[in-house]
C-alpha cells in the first residue's frame, strides 16, 4: 500500500513560486503514477499535473501549463510540484493521488491513494 504525505503549501503573493513535495511510504511506490489535484472552496476537484511511473512522461492542465512543472525521484519516493507564476485563481488545497494507470486516474479522478492535502493561498 501506499501512503502520501503533502507538504509545501502555504501563503504566497501574486506572481511568487511554491514548491509542493509529495512524499510516499510505500515499498511500491515506483508502481504507481502520481497525480495532482486541486480543489477550490465551492469548487469540484480538479487534475492538475501527473506523471507516470517511469517520470518521462508528464501531463498538465492547460491552466497550469508553462507555470507548473513536475518532477519525480522514486529513489526518495517523492513526487515534487514547482509552481510558478502564481494566481490568485491558483488558490485551493492540493492533494496529491497514486494509481496504477495515469490516463485512468486523469480522466476518472477517482485515484487509488490520496493525500491529506495541503493549502495554498495566493494574495493579490
Amino acid at each position: 500500500q501506499v501512503r502520501l504525505v503533502e507538504s509545501g503549501g502555504g501563503l504566497v503573493q501574486a506572481g511568487g513560486s511554491l514548491r509542493l513535495v509529495c512524499t510516499s511510504s510505500g515499498r511500491t511506490f515506483r508502481d504507481y503514477a502520481v497525480g495532482w489535484f486541486r480543489q477550490r472552496p465551492g469548487e469540484e476537484r480538479e487534475f492538475v499535473a501527473a506523471i507516470a511511473q517511469s517520470g518521462t512522461d508528464t501531463y498538465f492542465a492547460g491552466s497550469v501549463q508553462d507555470r507548473f512543472t513536475i518532477i519525480r525521484d522514486n529513489n526518495k519516493n517523492t513526487v515534487s510540484l514547482r509552481m510558478n507564476s502564481l494566481k490568485p485563481e491558483d488558490t485551493a488545497v492540493y492533494y496529491c493521488a497514486a494509481e496504477l494507470n495515469v490516463d485512468s486516474m486523469i480522466s476518472r479522478m477517482d485515484p487509488d491513494y490520496w493525500g491529506q492535502g495541503t493549502q495554498v493561498t495566493v494574495s493579490s
